[in-house]
């Protein structure tokens, strides 16, 4: 008996399979997105446990490495008034206006870079905590990139006391030393509630440089830096966070 139609394999069509790679390309573009503003989101109430950065000196930085974290989370109302106000005197004076970036610092910054000498910096409070919570630590332009993305996030889903909150807790203090609390246990045997403001202006001035700064045995740089910070603490004044 023979057939009356004739057997034709199907084949594959070109632009369907385009769009099939397309549309899975947007969906896990548009997952990402959504995950990470559901986690910056969280992170509006929930403290993050660990940080990229405590990962990474865990893992890679031989100075740290495989030695235990010293970190213990406190909230903002348990640290010092002082601590802040020396955070923002050293790091970012016009952290309680800007939107998350300082535009002249920014500016200034490449114009040194365009002259060639040595850049100041222009990372503000926000953009560190941006760094430092969800990043990894790396000198590259699409890090700046993303970097900035998450700056404009928490800087629009959280207030500025949970910013500063978060950076006073994460930021690296010293080898395997991170948060204000640990480092005020280790540096000055005391609660970071209970620093003072000459301690708290020492404290900030390792920041910049924290695996070889200490504030037990503060350099002259550390010294003439903590005069520095203490005008700047002056003339800035007290940081509330009431608005």
């Amino acid at each position: 008996m023979n057939s009356s139609s004739e057997y034709i394999p199907k084949t594959n069509n070109p632009s369907n399979k385009t769009e099939w790679v397309l549309s899975g390309f947007l969906n896990i573009i548009f997952s990402a997105i959504l995950t990470i503003i559901i986690l910056t989101v969280a992170y509006n109430w929930v403290n993050p446990p660990y940080t990229w950065l405590m990962v990474y000196r865990y893992v890679k930085t031989e100075q740290t490495k495989l030695k235990p974290i010293r970190h213990s989370w406190v909230n903002i109302e348990s640290v010092s008034p002082y601590v802040a106000q020396a955070a923002v005197a050293a790091e970012d004076n016009l952290f309680l206006s800007h939107r998350g970036f300082d535009i002249n610092s920014i500016k200034e910054a490449r114009e040194e870079m365009r002259k060639g000498i040595r850049t100041r910096g222009a990372s503000t409070i926000s953009m560190q905590v941006s760094k430092n919570v969800f990043l990894w630590h790396s000198k590259s332009w699409t890090r700046k990139i993303i970097e900035s993305g998450f700056t404009i996030l928490i800087e629009t889903l959280w207030s500025k006391k949970r910013i500063m909150e978060v950076y006073l807790n994460v930021a690296e203090f010293g080898p395997s030393i991170y948060g204000v609390e640990a480092a005020s246990e280790e540096y000055f045997k005391k609660s970071a509630n209970e620093l003072n403001k000459n301690e708290a202006a020492l404290l900030v001035t390792v920041l910049p440089n924290p695996l070889r700064r200490n504030p037990k045995n503060p350099s002259n740089y550390m010294l003439n830096y903590q005069k520095r910070v203490r005008r700047n603490m002056y003339n800035i004044g007290d940081v509330t966070f009431n608005k």
